[in-house]
């Protein structure tokens, strides 16, 4: 194994094998704990987007919320998933077969539309003229900023949907889908995560459909797998500590290089890991 292959995998706490229903259990307790050692939190938030890292987080998270209710013998928790469309969905069957399989305590659906429309068009007055792909992180912003609107109103905290193999090429908008409070899955691959919802029972049809972002409004529906220029099957490998195509290797490389300020915290004068 190469030296930078090893020192990513430490990075992203991936594991070659997994025991599912530990994983599960270990996601379900990170809830459970954060929520007791914060007695003000009572709801988790969550946007569902029909995919399978949010229908996995969400479904961990409304578990984790009915495992607390009968342990506590209350109703005060409460999962809240979000449905959060630019306009109509196309995969909009997908997220209400979502919605259905996790079952979650409290469904708002937030139509962002008219706050996107009328954020690029203050900036088009002021001179400033948004790309289509700069569009689509005004969509993952405005989301996450419904999010914790949502969250503020609810005594709640902001769950995140990043696994490893996203969190390793950064493949997500900055202070927009990249922003949470709880990251309940990070530290499994694309197909570990799979697994535990097929462990839990998911419909495999959100699970096996190909990953999109689905942010810009010229490309839509486009596979996370093309704009990234590598397969997740690939990505998945390589964080297994397996070989993998030197050509595919090299772009993982990159795109954690390129995209390791997405990881941090904001630059101070005492930090030194940029320069």
């Amino acid at each position: 194994m190469e030296a930078m292959q090893k020192t990513i995998i430490e990075a992203m706490k991936t594991k070659p094998v997994i025991d599912v229903q530990e994983e599960i259990r270990k996601s379900i307790d990170l809830l459970k704990t954060y929520a007791k050692k914060h007695p003000f939190i009572t709801s988790f938030v969550l946007g569902l987007s029909g995919g399978q890292d949010s229908t996995l987080a969400g479904k961990l998270a409304q578990l984790a919320v009915d495992e607390l209710n009968q342990e506590e013998g209350t109703s005060k928790y409460q999962f809240i998933a979000v449905r959060l469309p630019y306009g109509i969905q196309k995969d909009e069957a997908d997220c209400q077969d979502a919605i259905q399989f996790i079952n979650p305590s409290k469904l708002y659906t937030v139509n962002i539309k008219p706050a996107v429309d009328a954020s690029i068009a203050s900036l088009k007055d002021a001179g400033v003229t948004l790309s289509d792909f700069l569009k689509g992180n005004e969509k993952a912003r405005e989301r996450m900023k419904v999010q914790y609107s949502i969250a503020g109103a609810h005594q709640g905290v902001v769950l995140g949907t990043d696994h490893s193999a996203e969190a390793i090429t950064g493949f997500y908008t900055k202070f927009g889908d990249g922003a949470a409070d709880l990251v309940p899955i990070f530290r499994l691959n694309k197909r570990q995560g799979k697994q535990l919802l097929q462990e839990l029972g998911c419909p495999e049809h959100l699970y096996l459909k190909k990953p999109t972002a689905d942010l810009e409004d010229d490309k839509p529906q486009l596979p996370d797998e093309t704009a990234l220029g590598v397969t997740y099957e690939e990505i998945d490998d390589y964080l297994e500590g397996k070989k993998v195509e030197e050509q595919s290797r090299q772009r993982i490389e990159e795109w954690y290089s390129r995209t390791e300020h997405k990881r941090m915290a904001p630059i101070s004068v005492f930090d030194d890991w940029w320069k």
